[in-house]
């Protein structure tokens, strides 16, 4: 067996648009009342008490915690965790909202309700868990969700995607920056940085067309890059485009369900088919790559940017030797177990 391999076994099933379920997905009609207002909504039966909140806030601008859901079900409402379809609603089903909308200032996306906050220590790692990943991969809610943010992605081209490189997705926040000193200003940018950032973009950029992919807006993505100097700037790497679309799943740890998003690939290779067998996300929350788990790499986190022992890392040097590894001796990246992948860096010759 190959030292990049794993067992056939343990091969978590890739699902792709053309593969999906037949299944067809089973929608209730609701109709609601708010602030003297009636309005109507469809919910699929896969969706979860999450996504409806979500959908009363779309309609209404009531936040989630403002929200006060009445004659829906007897007694208390369930969990978001709670499948709609458990519900046992019928078509038709009415209920009361009540709530105070919130105001329409512009927020960074990191302030809105489904998505995570980027310093939430919560994480689950579905690479050591085939049969979960698989359920994850094949649920029905997450396939529509990704069928719908592919319809309505923007993807910002910054360079071109060039011919027969492969595709690194990368993470920003504590991934290859220390976020809070770089809000804050308590730091410069470049000392935000995690040490070795531009020579590991250096290192992989023969081989790998470069995403970045970040849960916040490209207004705020866009002068992140820029204080970097990975974008505007002489270094020899170019950016190939961001990516910001992420929804939330739901996971369960130690008995316990949690809510969070995700960074599905599928909706790039839906419009970039190139990268299908050859893309690997770096990242410092396993959780992110929950529905794309053979495709993750994960790192440890790079906070305390002033410390000594911050200065020191050296993590994105090894990753880069890695990357650089599998991009010149693999073909096909859906085969290889990245969860093993310092044990290769150190099997490397010096």
């Amino acid at each position: 067996m190959s030292l990049l391999s794993q067992p056939s076994s343990d091969v978590i099933p890739a699902v792709t648009p053309d593969e999906e379920p037949e299944e067809k997905e089973k929608w209730i009609h609701l109709v609601f009342t708010w602030s003297g207002k009636s309005f109507t909504l469809d919910i699929a039966e896969s969706d979860r008490v999450f996504d409806l909140k979500v959908a009363l806030r779309e309609l209404t601008t009531v936040p989630e915690e403002r929200q006060k859901i009445l004659g829906l079900v007897k007694g208390k409402l369930p969990p978001d965790q709670e499948r709609i379809g458990d519900l046992n609603l019928i078509n038709g089903k009415k209920f009361s909202l009540v709530g105070t909308p919130q105001g329409h200032e512009i927020k960074d996306p990191n302030e809105l309700l489904n998505l995570p906050d980027v310093v939430n220590d919560f994480d689950v790692d579905l690479a050591i868990d085939p049969v979960a990943a698989a359920a994850y991969i094949n649920d029905q809610r997450n396939l529509r969700k990704i069928r719908e943010h592919t319809a309505k992605l923007q993807l910002n081209i910054i360079n071109p995607p060039r011919p027969g490189k492969r595709l690194l997705v990368l993470d920003i926040d504590y991934t290859i920056l220390d976020t809070k000193p770089l809000t804050s200003g308590a730091l410069p940018p470049a000392e935000c940085a995690r040490p070795g950032l531009h020579e590991f973009l250096e290192m992989v950029y023969p081989y790998y067309d470069i995403c970045i992919w970040s849960q916040t807006s490209w207004i705020w993505l866009e002068a992140k890059l820029v204080e970097l100097g990975m974008v505007g700037s002489d270094k020899n790497y170019k950016v190939v485009l961001d990516k910001t679309s992420m929804f939330t799943v739901f996971s369960m740890k130690d008995g316990k369900q949690y809510t969070h998003s995700v960074k599905p690939l599928q909706i790039i290779w839906n419009h970039l088919k190139q990268y299908a067998k050859n893309t690997i996300h770096v990242d410092d929350l396993s959780r992110n790559f929950a529905l794309n788990p053979r495709s993750g790499l994960k790192i440890h986190a790079f906070k305390e940017a002033h410390t000594v022992e911050a200065q020191s890392d050296r993590e994105l040097y090894k990753v880069g030797r890695y990357m650089t590894f599998i991009a010149t001796t693999a073909e096909d990246f859906n085969l290889l177990n990245h969860h093993e992948w310092k044990r290769v860096v150190r099997s490397l010759p010096q």
